[in-house]
């Protein structure tokens, strides 16, 4: 790699299901450093549950639109690690992404399609003697931080059409003679039931959510019910979520990934 090419400053982010307590995560960033320090790397999060591909999939398609165009998405939640299981690197109008192709970038690839994807096959970006169980290290990172560097896509491997990328399907939004029924693509921290269904749906609408055999109020925020009370509302996220005021709406309705629910649409305000 050039001067020229080393001294590009540019982003990265990392997310992976490898937690806090063990080293892989600081090993990722040692190898990127080793290939380019003067990247900056941003980490949205490593707490993804382990081998979570729906969990990973949403919330790197909740991240990448604050981030500037060019940037490169390491993303590393790979229960088929060591298998045929294909190593690519896509790009689209935001920037880059980079890990296995596992469905993991269906979610960001729904809202900006693919420009173009390569399977990562050229091993002068790897590491040498890449483990069959740690592709981040030996992998991904390295060819995030060349891709972040300046290497071209095409440098990386050999070109496979981007509609053969695989897609993690979370269940279509049917449309109703009274709203829309969809299902529980996420699940968050604070045990908030994130739909599939946008919050285009009920704009300036009065609505309700029917779920786990009751029927929630839509409403604004949080605080338009009383502590400890089911609501239904559009989060900052962009789509319908159910939570409890104060609380845990998946301990309390224990609804799980792709279980369905119904929005009810009742009058224009």
């Amino acid at each position: 790699m050039s001067k020229k090419q080393i001294s590009q400053q540019q982003l990265l982010t990392l997310l992976s299901d490898f937690g806090d307590r063990d080293v892989y995560v600081g090993i990722m960033k040692g190898v990127i450093a080793q290939i380019n320090p003067r990247l900056t790397v941003v980490d949205l999060t490593h707490q993804i549950l382990p081998q979570d591909i729906a969990a990973a999939r949403f919330s790197l398609m909740n991240a990448y639109p604050y981030f500037p165009i060019g940037t490169v998405h390491v993303a590393v939640v790979d229960p088929g690690v060591g298998s045929k299981r294909r190593a690519i690197a896509v790009e689209f109008a935001q920037g880059f992404l980079v890990g296995p192709d596992n469905g993991i970038f269906s979610g960001v690839l729904s809202q900006s399609p693919a420009i173009a994807a390569v399977e990562l096959t050229n091993l002068n970006y790897w590491r040498p003697q890449p483990s069959k169980t740690f592709h981040g290290r030996d992998i991904f990172a390295p060819v995030g931080a060349n891709l972040a560097s300046g290497v071209s896509l095409k440098e990386l491997g050999k070109e496979i059409d981007p509609a053969s990328l695989v897609k993690l399907h979370i269940g279509e939004c049917q449309q109703t003679t009274t709203g829309v029924v969809g299902c529980i693509q996420y699940i968050d921290h604070f045990g908030n039931l994130v739909s599939n269904i946008a919050g285009s749906y009920v704009q300036g609408k009065t609505w309700s959510v029917q779920a786990a055999g009751l029927s929630i109020p839509g409403c604004e925020t949080y605080s338009d019910v009383k502590v400890g009370e089911i609501i239904a509302l559009v989060g900052s996220h962009g789509w319908i979520e159910i939570a409890i005021n104060s609380g845990n709406a998946y301990s309390k309705l224990q609804l799980g990934w792709q279980e369905t629910l119904q929005v009810v649409l009742t009058s224009e305000f």
